[in-house]
């Protein structure tokens, strides 16, 4: 495959990503003792940020790796959702389709020290998204969906993706053949029938497909199960340290994991829908874009916290690695 070419082709495509925002905030610090009031870690704050996390993290992929993004979904009205809105802002991702409501911003909040995560707490309201917000939603994407080459729903089921949503895009793709992925999650899957492309990880796709992955015969079941009862074009499972397997038609493909020190897998999944959207919007074949998908994971479980891979790292990734891993048919 020309990379080259799908990197330059890259830098020409816009994607629509649709879904719940989040707010990531990590609070970094260091423990040098226990508390005498329970058994727990003193940790000494040194520094706060604030990061894109969600679908808004799937967008900020999108930008780092040279595409452009326009995403979609709610914010409160609350100064989490001013955070949020000027880290779209900052990072050139198209935000005129967030709309603000009466529900609290998702914020997700990480006490890391020593580079290791010690606790997580979330704010979050998962009422499904509805009345005159949603309406005005469905009426934006009904307006936008064409000027797209492809659309990501990034479903983390906090309320925004719903079948009438699923149905409003499907809907609009469909007459100008306008790839659709989504990165489903446990309980929704009956709603991404006839999409494009379906990313769950292992333990999703087991539950979804009723199947217990235990080895690659039932892996092999799972992903064929899937593939056929939701229609999709394709279905790609994240195996974690295994690598990922895409299943396309009756074709299976197993591309193992680009080795490296795992650090923190925060966010890998955004990476994946997001650089595999992209490559294939870009020219690549549905292998392709798994080949590249899986390097961009790999280089972001090396950092910590929610983070993207660029193009150079990417190429850099491709470049050093090109021998150092088979690819296997099934």
């Amino acid at each position: 495959m020309n990379y080259s070419k799908i990197f330059r082709e890259i830098r020409k495509k816009k994607i629509l990503v649709i879904g719940d925002l989040i707010l990531d905030r990590y609070i970094w610090g260091k423990v040098n003792r226990i508390s005498p009031e329970a058994p727990v870690p003193i940790v000494e704050v040194t520094n706060e940020d604030f990061l894109l996390g969600g679908a808004s993290n799937v967008a900020n992929n999108i930008v780092a790796l040279g595409g452009s993004a326009t995403i979609v979904g709610v914010v409160g009205n609350d100064r989490a959702g001013d955070i949020l809105m000027n880290l779209l802002d900052e990072r050139g991702i198209q935000s005129q389709g967030v709309f603000r409501c009466p529900r609290n911003t998702i914020v997700k909040t990480r006490v890391i020290a020593h580079n290791q995560q010690v606790v997580r707490f979330d704010r979050e309201d998962k009422d499904r998204l509805d009345g005159k917000v949603f309406r005005r939603l469905l009426e934006y994407l009904h307006e936008i969906i064409s000027n797209h080459d492809a659309v990501i729903i990034s479903d983390y089921k906090k309320g925004v993706i719903s079948s009438e949503l699923i149905g409003e895009v499907l809907k609009n793709s469909r007459p100008s053949h306008i790839f659709v992925s989504v990165d489903p999650k446990v309980g929704h899957f009956h709603l991404y029938k006839n999409v494009s492309l379906l990313t769950p990880n292992l333990v999703e796709a087991s539950i979804a497909s009723g199947i217990e992955i235990k080895d690659e015969k039932s892996l092999i079941n799972a992903g064929r199960t899937l593939l056929k009862n939701l229609s999709c074009n394709a279905v790609l499972i994240t195996r974690g340290e295994e690598g990922m397997s895409l299943f396309v038609k009756e074709k299976i493909i197993h591309i193992p994991t680009i080795t490296r020190d795992v650090y923190d897998v925060t966010g890998a999944g955004d990476t994946v829908i997001a650089a595999f959207t992209l490559a294939h919007a870009a020219g690549a074949g549905m292998e392709g874009a798994a080949v590249i998908a899986n390097h961009a994971a790999g280089i972001v479980v090396g950092k910590v916290g929610t983070a993207v891979a660029t193009l150079d790292q990417l190429r850099k990734s491709l470049s050093v690695n090109r021998d150092k891993f088979e690819i296997r048919y099934a």
